[in-house]
């Protein structure tokens, strides 16, 4: 885990390696002062001699100088080196999200996948921040001050020595009973960001249904679950502070004990029980340091994993080693197709689908809500793969052709319309980034969507809010279908994007399709028998299964799930 994510420090390699060597220069610095104190108490105040006086006293301050532009110095590095290797982690995570396949995003929630790329990423800048720079003070004072203790007074150093262990064991103790709570808090988090999202997303639903009471007590709920959890993970930590006071004031009664004797008896100068307290206090600190990272590498472990996760997830659909770049044609073959989300055939949504369709023919799909209609136009574009059998386009399986070129290839306006917050025109260009004005109105014609574009005040420079909330359902479809038709496809997949379109602009878009893109294979999924009544052929699919195939005629006589449709719709219609 720690290889993986290491390697997205990458161009700040350098300043990563700079802030442990300044650290470690900080850190000598520190450690001589003490010395050079107790000296110039011994042979200078004490010995009365000012001229040892004034240089010991110099070179006190050149060192503590030099200490803090070392200071200054690291800590400018290890803010850069740990600001880069967030803003990497966040891009590598971002970049391998859009090679995901659908099967690979329904792994994860978008509520966690926010998380990781926010929280998670921020807790493991902050984690390295001081790995290289406090992880590495830390040991290297604790060393230092501890080897510097026993030149000064073996006898004294050796309370140090006892003292520390028993600091660190009861820093283990407490840490690893914090940890799984950690765990459980950032799951939770999730929970919370998935909450949250659900109520913004669906604010008018909540509204019209007057149900902001329930969202709110939703909301608290998992806001006090974190609150507890925070507050037990706290408490834990919080045995840190009493701990660690509790060693320094234990290790200074003894050191002034001690000390006292041996100044009484002549075995240690003043100078050095001076020094002495001074490394008492770095070494502690150093504990105290060392309690910190363990606190901060707790919480960052949690999120270091989840985020790996979404590093090392690989994608289920990758490109051939030689793939096809061109599509010949719109032609569509699927040979005895099954299709499962779970990969297991005995559980498949699509069942020995056997179809050929021809390059420029319209096809309307008829079926009931879960009969497998959206899965069997997603194979097309290579979305999912195939759990057993083969399809082709252009005579091609799909899966010999570059991902680019075979989505490029084929438009789809699927059931939920995605508008982007900008423009109409930066939305439009979505499907081709170079189309001029004149293709853009030209494609909004055939789709019904220019006349009430013009009517905007600023036209197609009308900025859509994101999600595309200043629009209706049927504006916002209509842009949908001009933007897959700006691709100039080969094949055109409308899955159920006309519903909120009134009967009459339905038609016309229809007459659109044939007069303007004959060339164009066309497969629309419906509900109403009159959006697909003039297709070249139509399909219906029962339970995952193709039922039957034909025209709007033969089915209509041939066919009781058709005909039952037909005949509920045109009751509907005359009532």
């Amino acid at each position: 885990m720690i290889k993986r994510l290491l390697k997205s420090v990458r161009e700040y390699k350098k300043p990563s390696i700079l802030a442990p060597v300044l650290v470690s220069c900080e850190v000598v610095m520190e450690v001589l002062m003490p010395l050079l104190m107790s000296k110039l108490i011994d042979k200078g105040i004490e010995a009365s001699n000012m001229n040892y006086v004034w240089a010991m006293g110099s070179l006190l301050l050149v060192c503590m100088f030099a200490s803090m532009a070392f200071g200054a110095l690291s800590g400018r590095e290890a803010a850069k080196a740990s600001a880069g290797f967030a803003k990497n982690l966040r891009h590598d995570m971002f970049h391998n999200l859009q090679t995901f396949s659908f099967s690979n995003i329904d792994k994860f929630k978008t509520s966690s996948i926010i998380t990781r790329l926010t929280t998670d990423v921020t807790n493991v800048q902050n984690a390295y921040q001081m790995v290289i720079r406090i992880a590495v003070r830390a040991p290297i004072m604790l060393i230092f001050a501890m080897c510097a203790s026993f030149y000064v007074n073996a006898k004294v150093a050796l309370i140090l020595l006892g003292i520390a262990p028993v600091l660190m064991l009861g820093l283990i103790i407490v840490f690893r009973y914090a940890h799984p709570i950690f765990v459980r808090m950032f799951k939770k988090f999730d929970l919370m960001n998935n909450v949250v999202q659900e109520n913004v997303r669906g604010i008018r639903v909540v509204k019209s249904f007057v149900r902001e009471d329930h969202e709110i007590e939703k909301f608290m709920d998992v806001n006090n679950s974190i609150r507890n959890d925070a507050v037990k993970a706290e408490r834990a930590i919080n045995c840190n502070a009493p701990l660690m006071m509790a060693s320094v004031y234990t290790a200074m009664l003894l050191i002034s004990w001690v000390g006292a004797k041996l100044v009484v008896n002549d075995e240690m100068t003043t100078g050095q029980l001076t020094s002495m307290f001074s490394y008492t206090m770095q070494i502690l600190m150093s504990l105290m340091m060392v309690s910190m990272i363990i606190v901060m590498l707790v919480i960052s472990r949690t999120s270091a994993e989840r985020i790996s996760e979404l590093l090392d997830e690989k994608p289920d659909i990758t490109n051939p080693e030689n793939p096809v770049m061109e599509v010949k044609d719109g032609s569509i073959d699927f040979d005895h197709v099954f299709f499962s989300y779970s990969k297991k055939k005995e559980k498949s949504c699509l069942m020995d689908f056997d179809l050929h369709i021809k390059s420029g023919e319209t096809i309307g799909i008829i079926g009931g809500t879960g009969s497998g209609k959206s899965s069997f136009v997603q194979l097309i574009p290579r979305l999912y793969d195939v759990t057993d059998g083969d399809i082709k386009v252009g005579g091609v399986d799909v899966k010999n052709y570059d991902l680019d070129v075979i989505r490029d290839n084929v438009a789809m306006v699927l059931q939920k319309n995605v508008l982007f917050s900008g423009t109409i025109k930066e939305n439009l260009r979505w499907g081709n980034p170079d189309a001029t004005d004149e293709e853009m109105q030209q494609a909004c014609k055939i789709a019904q969507a220019d006349s009430f574009i013009s009517a905007f005040p600023e036209g197609y420079d009308t900025y859509i809010e994101q999600g595309g909330t200043n629009v209706s359902g049927g504006q916002k479809q209509r842009l949908c279908i001009a933007r897959a038709l700006l691709k100039k496809p080969k094949i055109l997949i409308l899955d159920d994007s006309t519903s909120a379109v009134d009967t009459a602009t339905d038609a016309q878009i229809q007459k659109g399709f044939a007069e303007y893109i004959p060339g164009t294979t066309k497969l629309i999924i419906a509900q109403r028998i009159s959006s697909v009544e003039n297709a070249d052929r139509i399909i219906v699919i029962d339970n995952g299964k193709i039922n039957a195939v034909g025209t709007h005629e033969e089915l209509l006589r041939d066919n009781e799930i058709y005909k039952e449709v037909y005949e509920s719709q045109k009751k509907g219609g005359e009532e």
